[in-house]
């Protein structure tokens, strides 16, 4: 059976690892308690470090957090990997370019991958065709969908970017305008007409993950022309919730974080 390499088992990288027909192995050296529960219980073997990954895998799927996606790759291509890499962050077509350029330097292939979970969990991919196809072939009739685009590397990052603008910066702005609302004591009338506050309680654990995407949405928009603020105000909007790191938070809650102002007693 093929080998395939997780960087990291996160929750989406272990829905995505979970679903490849391969035998998916991982590092623990660095990594947390409950990333190691999470690896086990999806059956991923644990190969120690990055190094084990490296020797033992054919493909490495890169799902990280953005900000470090290119150290990353950087450790990968210094620890001598010579597979194909699928470099599937939430990161600026620019970054991935990048990536490829350096991994491309050192005589490694790479895929371009955005993972976008809407309706089910959609595995873009954009590159070479061949190394396209040979990712494709991990998820067929699989969970995880794999999606070839008829393009080059920065296309499935710049869909990322695009869905992923569109549907957080949205978010966002209905905090903000709860926010607003509450400031002045008409929330209820705002839910009323129908800004459900349930749309980012419900996503506030992952604002942590979310404001670095959203400067890479800024950065893509830069890059393009098109204003940069609104990627930009959504990304100082989500690290006003950092403390909710993948906890649970009512709206009072997050609201008085976006307000500065002590939450409502209960």
């Amino acid at each position: 059976m093929r080998v395939v390499g997780l960087l990291f088992p996160g929750e989406m990288g272990t829905e995505v690892g979970s679903a490849a027909r391969a035998e998916v192995i991982w590092a623990s050296e660095g990594r947390s308690d409950t990333t190691a529960k999470r690896a086990a219980g999806a059956g991923f073997r644990d190969v120690g470090t990055l190094g084990g990954i490296v020797q033992e895998s054919s493909i490495l799927l890169s799902i990280c957090p953005p900000a470090i996606a290119e150290e990353v790759a950087d450790q990968v291509a210094a620890a001598g990997f010579g597979g194909l890499y699928v470099e599937a962050n939430a990161i600026a077509p620019a970054r991935v370019e990048r990536i490829s350029d350096t991994l491309g330097g050192r005589g490694i292939r790479m895929v371009d991958g955005s993972i976008i979970g809407a309706t089910g969990v959609n595995l873009y991919l954009s590159g070479a065709e061949a190394d396209v196809a040979e990712v494709a072939a991990l998820f067929s009739d699989m969970a995880v969908s794999a999606v070839p685009l008829a393009a080059g590397v920065g296309a499935a990052s710049a869909l990322k970017m695009a869905f992923g603008g569109w549907n957080k910066i949205g978010i966002a702005l209905a905090a903000q305008a709860h926010a607003i609302a509450r400031a002045y004591g008409v929330d209820d009338a705002l839910a009323s007409e129908g800004v459900d506050p349930g749309r980012f309680v419900r996503s506030a654990r992952k604002a942590w993950r979310w404001a670095p995407e959203m400067e890479e949405v800024a950065a893509t928009c830069e890059a393009l022309g098109l204003p940069a603020g609104m990627g930009e105000g959504a990304a100082a909007l989500y690290r006003r919730w950092d403390r909710h790191r993948d906890g649970f938070a009512d709206v009072d809650a997050l609201l008085a974080d976006l307000l500065g102002r002590p939450a409502k007693p209960s």
